[in-house]
């Protein structure tokens, strides 16, 4: 989520919030809500169109707290559980993150869906479930993409196009990273979606499929500047890369078109999770319920850059902003797996990179 001070965005105005569709607001009390998100342009953004709306909707004062990535985030609840402390009432946790958050039990508060009667608007994968119930609710997402070079190719039905040598022979650009989700790409592609992680077999046979690509990868990247100089400058054709950049390139003129193939494309996102030790469960569920509702949707995606969690059909964006950040259809990353098998999966990636 770092990329999300990348964004310029659609040059569009702030969206207009019908803060009456939520209901009136409340009288006047000191309730407030602390929410940590990642900082610069994406905790700037809900700074200045998502927090004032909802105070206005409801009364209730929003404190902004910045947190760094979700990793080193978990990191800080953990302590400051432990402390006896509550940095942020609500979180944004992703999944793998939130994922580790439930394994180790006593940081997360479980939700009351009744509550938050705007949820059921997301679709049941996007409300995370665990042992105590729910511990998160769906935010915002963002894609990783197939893109190519218009320029220089037909645009590809399939995934499977990128193993042509006749057409990619190194020409790729793809992550370098073992968790970067292109071996959910192949999974999706070729075998049985996330199900193929289950098994060390399956997960070579992955590895295997993914290894089979390389005489077509002119570049594995692990920087995003890296990926995007070598799409302007020609030297890749092909390969993945973020959704919402490859947009604001391709709007900007350079010769970069993002593609949802039959397969779709990866889709991450984030969940809104509330501390243990929070007193605020009541103003949390008011702030979830808020955001899940298709007009604050619609003003996120406009606004921030991130995908919707609700159908197009509920919200009122146009085709155009629609596409700027989201597709059908999508891969689910296996987060499960990368977790559990995490050593596994690293080293025989990083082997076969290396050519071993």
């Amino acid at each position: 989520m770092t990329r999300m001070n990348r964004r310029s965005l659609l040059k569009t105005g702030a969206a207009t919030f019908a803060a009456s569709s939520l209901g009136a607001p409340l009288i006047a009390q000191d309730r407030s809500l602390k929410i940590g998100s990642y900082g610069g342009y994406f905790e700037n953004s809900f700074k200045e169109h998502v927090y004032p709306a909802f105070t206005e909707a409801t009364g209730i004062a929003i404190e902004s707290v910045t947190q760094p990535n979700s990793t080193d985030w978990l990191v800080t609840m953990q302590q400051a559980t432990a402390a006896g402390s509550v940095p942020a009432d609500l979180s944004l946790y992703a999944r793998d993150t939130l994922i580790k958050a439930s394994r180790i039990g006593g940081l997360l508060q479980p939700l009351d869906l009744s509550a938050m009667p705007a949820t059921s608007n997301l679709d049941p994968y996007f409300v995370f479930e665990g042992n105590e119930g729910p511990l998160g609710v769906g935010a915002m997402s963002w894609f990783t993409a197939m893109v190519i070079n218009p320029n220089e190719v037909d645009a590809p039905e399939s995934w499977a196009d990128f193993w042509d040598s006749s057409l990619y022979e190194s020409s790729l650009g793809l992550s370098r990273n073992y968790n970067s989700q292109f071996l959910d790409i192949v999974a999706a592609t070729f075998f049985e979606g996330e199900a193929t992680f289950a098994t060390q077999d399956g997960i070579v046979a992955l590895i295997e499929k993914a290894a089979e690509i390389k005489p077509n990868v002119a570049l594995w990247w692990s920087a995003e500047s890296q990926m995007e100089q070598s799409m302007k400058n020609g030297d890749v054709i092909g390969g993945q890369y973020y959704l919402d950049v490859a947009n604001l390139m391709m709007a900007d003129g350079f010769p970069i078109q993002p593609l949802f193939p039959k397969e779709g494309n990866p889709q991450d996102y984030g969940s809104w999770c509330l501390s243990s030790l929070s007193d605020k469960s009541a103003e949390a569920a008011e702030f979830i319920n808020y955001s899940s509702d298709p007009a604050t949707q619609a003003l996120m995606s406009r606004m921030i850059g991130t995908a919707p969690l609700v159908d197009k059909s509920l919200t009122d964006l146009s085709d155009e902003e629609f596409t700027f950040v989201s597709g059908t259809p999508s891969i689910k990353p296996a987060y499960e797996a990368y977790l559990d098998n995490e050593t596994f999966i690293k080293e025989t990636w990083d082997k076969m990179l290396a050519g071993a």
